[in-house]
Formats: C-alpha cells, sequence, structure tokens
C-alpha cells in the first residue's frame, strides 16, 4: 500500500461520522524531563504549562471519540467481550465503521485487579505495538504518554466516556493517576495481540527504531510533523530579517 493511500485511509478514519469537535478531546501537555519524575501518577507538569492542542495530537496521530458513558453500563472484567453486544449506537457505528471485532474489559484497581502495583508499573514501560491500540474509559481516570517527534513526552489525561486511539508504531506508555481507578475497553480488529514491544530492556532484542512498524508511523506522522516545525521556524526567521531590515 502506497504512503498516499495510507494516509488517505487514516484521513477516512479521522473523519469518521463519530468524530467529535475540539472541544471534547482531554487535555493534553508536554511533562517534565524523565528524571525529575517522583510519581508517575501525577500530572508532572511543566512550568510554566505547555499546553498540546488538539490539532497537535491529530498530528501524532492520535484519534479521539466522545461515548455515552452514562446511560450505557458494562461488566467490571470481561475477557474477552464481545462487541457485537454494543447496545451504545455511537460505539455500534464506530465498532462497524473501524471493524473492530474484537473487545475485552477491566478495572484497574487494586481490589480488581491482583498484582495492582506490578502491572501499573509495567504499564509505565516505554513501547509500541505492531496494531493500533484503542481504548475506550469507562469510567474512572489515567495518562496515556506519547513521544512527539522530537522524543519528548506529551501526557494525555483520559476520562470517563473518552475513546482514544494511538496510531501504530507510536511510542507511549500508560499509568493510572491518582485515583487509582480505571474501567476500560480495548478493542482490536482481528486476533487480539496485546504483546507490547518495549523500546529499551526489550528481551528479544529487539531495535523498535527500526521495526516496521515504527517504520511506517515515523513516515506518516514524524515526517509531517518535522517538515512542517522547519517551515515554521524559516518563517520566523524570514519575519525576524525582516523586522530588522
Amino acid at each position: 500500500m502506497s504512503t498516499s493511500t495510507t494516509l488517505d485511509k487514516v484521513g477516512s478514519m479521522m473523519n469518521t461520522t463519530c468524530q467529535v469537535v475540539d472541544v471534547d478531546w482531554p487535555e493534553a501537555w508536554y511533562m517534565i524531563e524523565e528524571e525529575k519524575i517522583t510519581n508517575q501518577k501525577m500530572e508532572n507538569r511543566t512550568s510554566p504549562n505547555q499546553k498540546v492542542s488538539v490539532q497537535d495530537m491529530r498530528d501524532l496521530g492520535l484519534g479521539y471519540w466522545k461515548m455515552d458513558a452514562e446511560n450505557y453500563t458494562y461488566p467490571i472484567k470481561s475477557i474477552p467481550w464481545d462487541p457485537k453486544d454494543a447496545t451504545d449506537p455511537r460505539l455500534k457505528a464506530l465498532r462497524d465503521e473501524r471493524g473492530y471485532s474484537y473487545a475485552d474489559v477491566l478495572t484497574i484497581h487494586p481490589d480488581h485487579l491482583p498484582g495492582f502495583d506490578t502491572h501499573v508499573k509495567n504499564f509505565f514501560t516505554e513501547h509500541i505495538h505492531d496494531a493500533e491500540e484503542i481504548r475506550y474509559i469507562v469510567n474512572g481516570s489515567g495518562f496515556f504518554d506519547v513521544r512527539d517527534p522530537l522524543d519528548r513526552w506529551v501526557r494525555v489525561h483520559v476520562k470517563k466516556g473518552d475513546l482514544m486511539t494511538l496510531p501504530e508504531g507510536i511510542y507511549h506508555r500508560f499509568t493510572c493517576d491518582e485515583t487509582d481507578y480505571i474501567h476500560a475497553m480495548r478493542m482490536f480488529i482481528g486476533v487480539p495481540c496485546w504483546t507490547p514491544i518495549n523500546r529499551f530492556d526489550n528481551p528479544d532484542g529487539i531495535d523498535t527504531d527500526a521495526h516496521a512498524s515504527r517504520k511506517q508511523y515515523v513516515c506518516l506522522y514524524c515526517m509531517p510533523f518535522m517538515e512542517k516545525l522547519m517551515e515554521a521556524e524559516k518563517k520566523e526567521k524570514e519575519a525576524a530579517e525582516t523586522k530588522a531590515e
């Protein structure tokens, strides 16, 4: 599949009739340096706060939909959970348009997840997947951290009713926030494979930068991001030179 065809396909998915307006997207910001993080569950914003816009999130390949988590309920845990059982019309429409054929539901909380602390620590390990990642936050809240093309961490605060997709090949990690509670649905196209490919301390010795999924992500999102950044810097330089004349 050509790059242009893939971009057209991604664009079509992003412009689904279920897509919401910009104001509904979760809040996002740049994080402090890694070595300054003492508690992964805190907001860890820079000072002053550096907001990340909805367009910036879209440029990173993130997708977002607002679901009705008030009027539709889901089990505390169900592995698997058949997406054909969905009764929420928005979720059904998204399921059918994007071809989600598998789902499961789990609750990340000390009372519902044995070995809670170990799991939360593992979720915070930076990794990629060889497929899109889909999370519907049925209740509670937490943080998705994603790397931008300059290797900076962007923190996205997902909450009840948020459904977010992360593109194949993006460096990311996840953690609960300080509430220690998130009830989420994971969805997948075809046979599910949740195995993360760790960026560092990879037991299989995989070079994630050379992985096909990462190369695809760089081509689709990092290169356009860098081109946009260089164009902005060029315009800023030209404006400064004009002002100096």
